[in-house]
């Protein structure tokens, strides 16, 4: 039987790079401070397990997912280490944390007290980080409340208050005051436990990591930054020092059918858009099923034979056609680039993601879990 085809729409990631971005971003630490790899998201859809991989390659020991069962997806790979379950569980997983040696950040008592009942269950101990609230609204403790927790961990029985986190909101902007005031607030719900805590502080994200590094404490944990860009969304910010670091994914197609069409033809559904002289078009089989977004049309660029050409009408499911009238001898086979770079061109994820008003965190998710996915 033959073989299976391969689609045309390939995503590759190059694992040299993840391995270079930790080294560099971990080198400009302060020393005595480490850093955490966050592969949630499927590794912002590069690869859970392949980023973790070759973070670890570069030393990385640390690594950040958002659900339990994606720590166990590691530990099934055979990624050693330590390894935070960052947004909490549902009761029936717990015993996981327990089998899998996977470290709980908590916000609740229900959390704690579960963790409790079944590490003495099992005869275990477990150490746990807990979540403070100090501006996301979103998970954590309010910052008063960090005391009483701290009180209820010390009084059960299994467990062990190891760490005190947060998250910073505004960290990717330079001039922003809220991350000193954020780390103002948490600095001070850790001293009011200080002298009963002797675990590690953590709060820094890429931003503050790369922005804010009087903010890093006993550790960062990096995220966008490793796989290649700067959360600000602008592709000068994203070096450490005077070294950039470099984009890990790719996205290229193959041409479909390249086509002439008159004056006054719409294109695509809708006929959004009309052409203004004789056009010539090429079709490329991808779409928005492709996770490449519908908001690209008519405001989305492609690179061919290494310049630069303008979607026209609407990204349909599976195809969306480029100009290529200015541009001699395309043909049908020939490779397109949607992510990366062709000769001397490059379209990076912050420039999709200024075309779809959005950011290169949802760009990269999305075109890395929509896609075949090669490793180099």
């Amino acid at each position: 039987m033959n073989p299976t085809p391969s689609s045309s729409n390939i995503v590759t990631i190059d694992t040299a790079a993840l391995t270079y971005n930790y080294r560099i971003v971990s080198s400009s630490l302060p020393s005595g401070v480490e850093l955490l790899a966050m592969v949630k998201g499927d590794g912002y859809g590069h690869g859970m397990v392949e980023s973790a991989r070759a973070f670890a390659k570069a030393g990385c020991h640390l690594f950040g997912v958002a659900e339990a069962c994606e720590g166990v997806w590691l530990r099934q790979a055979g990624v050693e280490g330590e390894i935070f379950v960052m947004v909490g569980f549902q009761p029936d997983a717990v015993e996981y944390f327990f089998t899998s040696n996977l470290t709980p950040v908590v916000f609740s008592a229900d959390a704690v007290e579960l963790l409790s009942k079944t590490a003495v269950r099992l005869g275990r101990e477990i150490t746990l980080h807990l979540k403070i609230d100090t501006g996301m609204s979103r998970l954590g403790v309010m910052p008063g409340e960090v005391a009483t927790f701290a009180e209820l961990i010390e009084n059960l029985p299994g467990i062990r208050l190891g760490g005190l986190l947060s998250h910073f909101p505004e960290a990717d902007n330079v001039d922003s005051p809220n991350t000193i005031n954020a780390f103002r607030v948490y600095s001070e719900a850790c001293r009011s436990i200080e002298t009963q805590f002797s675990g590690i502080r953590h709060i820094a994200n890429s931003g503050a990591v790369l922005n804010f590094p009087e903010t890093l404490c006993d550790m960062g944990r990096a995220g966008i930054a490793l796989y290649g860009y700067s959360p600000s969304g602008q592709w000068q910010h994203g070096k450490v020092g005077d070294t950039y670091l470099k984009p890990a994914m790719s996205f290229t197609t193959r041409i479909a059918k390249v086509k002439e069409v008159a004056t006054g033809v719409g294109i695509s559904y809708g006929h959004s858009y009309v052409t203004t002289r004789p056009t010539r078009l090429a079709v490329l089989p991808v779409g928005y099923e492709d996770g490449y977004s519908r908001l690209l049309s008519n405001r989305g660029e492609i690179l061919v034979h290494g310049k630069r050409v303008p979607i026209l009408g609407r990204v349909c499911m599976n195809l969306c056609m480029v100009d290529i009238t200015d541009i001699e001898g395309v043909q049908a086979g020939d490779e397109a680039v949607l992510l990366g770079e062709q000769g001397d061109e490059k379209i990076t994820a912050d420039d999709i993601a200024a075309w779809a008003e959005t950011i290169s965190y949802e760009v990269l998710c999305m075109l890395g879990n929509n896609n075949q996915r090669k490793f180099i």
